[in-house]
């Protein structure tokens, strides 16, 4: 059962780590309302069980959960610590996550189990400094797991993908990322197939995809040190409150929530 975990007299803070094509949050969470995201996710009570809830499923008890790219869901962790990470498709997929859990329960869009490997993501939440070496860890579970249960995507795809995420400059710039039809191009294949093809292997259209990327981009200057506006801002999102919106939307609760006083 869970205790407050604390560093001396301080408890955790919530912890973010964005790195290329790999995402972590960890840090005690509530209700997060039903939302959607642009990657497969990996979700895990770092003590305890919580409860979940795909589409308009019964509510399940859980340790461990994957839920597959454009699957709505919710979930109350009771306030206690809980593990996310999102992986981008050219790296890992849900059948590869899934292999870090036991006994496997499958719902629709989404897998569930009592029981996983969660030592490593709880190792990292405790130590007050893992913000120094979660990226090696979390590209080693990573990896670990989807070389278990490699699912190859469409290399077309692939490579999308793969020049997307070496391009997050571009959003903090202020550019504009490559549009479907420079992507279809690249791709070379028409915008309609690109687009029925990136849906099929990804999970979403490729316009909610750049979305994502915004957000990961924003997410990422929220944890270099920047304010909301600002990294509203340099991510592209008209004003705060655009980017408060964006935020629930893709995580099914306010921003305030889990980027507030976060580790550095």
């Amino acid at each position: 059962m869970y205790q407050s975990a604390a560093t001396g007299d301080q408890e955790l803070k919530p912890l973010w780590h964005v790195g290329t094509s790999r995402m972590l949050f960890a840090g005690c969470l509530g209700r997060n309302t039903l939302h959607s995201h642009s990657t497969s996710v990996l979700l895990a009570g770092l003590y305890d069980d919580f409860e979940l809830r795909v589409g308009k499923e019964r509510w399940v008890t859980c340790r461990m959960a994957v839920v597959r790219a454009g699957i709505p869901y919710e979930f109350d962790a009771g306030g206690r610590p809980l593990a996310v990470i999102y992986g981008e498709p050219n790296v890992v997929s849900a059948e590869g996550f899934a292999t870090l859990m036991r006994d496997v329960e499958e719902l629709p869009g989404a897998s569930i189990s009592r029981h996983g490997e969660v030592a490593a993501l709880r190792a990292i939440y405790e130590d007050p400094d893992s913000a120094t070496w979660v990226a090696p860890a979390i590209a080693d579970l990573v990896d670990f797991s989807n070389a278990r249960a490699r699912r190859q995507i469409d290399p077309r795809i692939a490579r999308a993908v793969d020049a997307l995420a070496g391009r997050d400059s571009l959003v903090r710039d202020g550019d504009d990322l490559p549009s479907v039809s420079t992507a279809a191009v690249d791709a070379g294949i028409s915008t309609s197939r690109f687009q029925h093809v990136f849906k099929a292997e990804v999970g979403v259209p490729y316009r909610r995809y750049l979305c994502w990327l915004r957000m990961r981009a924003a997410v990422r200057d929220v944890v270099g040190g920047s304010n909301l506006t600002t990294a509203a801002h340099a991510a592209g999102y008209c004003d705060q409150a655009h980017f408060a919106h964006e935020f629930r939307r893709i995580f099914g609760a306010p921003a305030s929530r889990s980027l507030a006083n976060v580790r550095r």
